[in-house]
């Protein structure tokens, strides 16, 4: 990278909405809300999932996944937003914020693929459900699982690279809440075309494909649940199905707008947080609202505790 001076060099001023203190405060206030949720509800879910053996099954396997990646997604942003919400300078160190650049793309991108691979296994389960073991062997589990996080930090690599080599010509003032390729590019004081071509083919590859494989599931799993001769199993298959795809829409939905869509200024710093801190969120909140099999296996877990059945 290159700068104008050492100061510029070293740090970043990330100036989010600071010009408006109090949508400031009220944006502070509903992050640190959102934060504190996502942590205690895809903890409640890695936990739940891990203790109680009815849900060691491929579904619950790539929840806990999903809800792990939330985690350290909504970690890798949240706590240095907070921060800068309530300081008067809003920098961020040059190394850290590479860092939130390169953890923020991987797990991104990491989460555009496991979202289709849930959907497959929601196919193979409805569609093949005499199949469905047989089809989603612990193998392929840890398989699909391993080919989305290594994918999406491979992706991630490329793109931090090829960002942190424009140089910037002393520029450092982030009109943005975070580190994030587009917000980045702006400061480029160099031809900055073959990253925006890098950068829309790689949404294409992890936003839109993804979305065309989900949406092909769902209209077999549709069909298939539409087939279903008991009421009750097709309640259950609509439920689960339902849940994902309301994730599904919030993910991606907010993720298309913002990097294939061109945002008015305010849009483009409001959007990514959605899928950055209320889709986290929303996650555990979604599957625990509209699945028995979890209140089930809350109320198991939470009855092994001594104090829980003292009280």
């Amino acid at each position: 990278l290159q700068g104008g001076n050492q100061s510029s060099l070293g740090e970043f001023i990330l100036l989010g909405v600071s010009d408006r203190p109090q949508l400031e405060l009220l944006l502070f206030v509903l992050i640190l809300i959102s934060y504190v949720m996502t942590l205690l509800g895809n903890t409640t879910i890695i936990v739940v999932s891990r203790l109680d053996p009815r849900l060691h099954t491929p579904m619950y396997f790539f929840l806990s996944n999903l809800s792990f990646l939330d985690l350290c997604y909504t970690t890798s942003l949240g706590p240095q937003m907070l921060v800068n919400f309530r300081s008067a300078r809003k920098s961020i160190p040059w190394a850290s914020c590479v860092a939130q650049l390169y953890i923020s793309l991987s797990l991104g991108s990491t989460e555009c693929l496991l979202l289709a691979v849930m959907a497959y296994d929601r196919y193979a389960a409805v569609c093949q459900p005499l199949r469905y073991t047989a089809i989603m062997s612990r193998r392929l589990c840890l398989q699909m699982a391993a080919a989305a996080w290594l994918s999406g930090s491979s992706n991630a690599l490329v793109k931090t690279v090829l960002t942190l080599r424009l140089p910037r010509c002393g520029r450092n003032r982030i009109d943005h809440f975070f580190c994030e390729v587009p917000a980045l590019l702006k400061l480029a004081c160099a031809d900055t075309s073959a990253n925006v071509v890098e950068l829309l083919a790689s949404s294409v590859l992890l936003l839109l494909l993804p979305v065309g494989l989900i949406l092909v599931s769902y209209g077999y799993i549709g069909g298939a649940v539409l087939r279903m001769r008991s009421a009750e199993g097709r309640s259950k298959a609509f439920n689960t199905c339902t849940s994902h795809l309301a994730v599904v829409s919030l993910f991606y939905g907010t993720a298309i707008y913002m990097y294939l869509l061109p945002p008015s200024q305010d849009q483009g710093k409001l959007v990514p947080l959605f899928y950055t801190m209320v889709t986290p969120m929303l996650n555990p909140l979604i599957y625990t609202l509209r699945n028995k099999e979890v209140h089930e296996a809350l109320r198991r877990v939470l009855g092994r505790n001594p104090t829980s059945q003292g009280t």
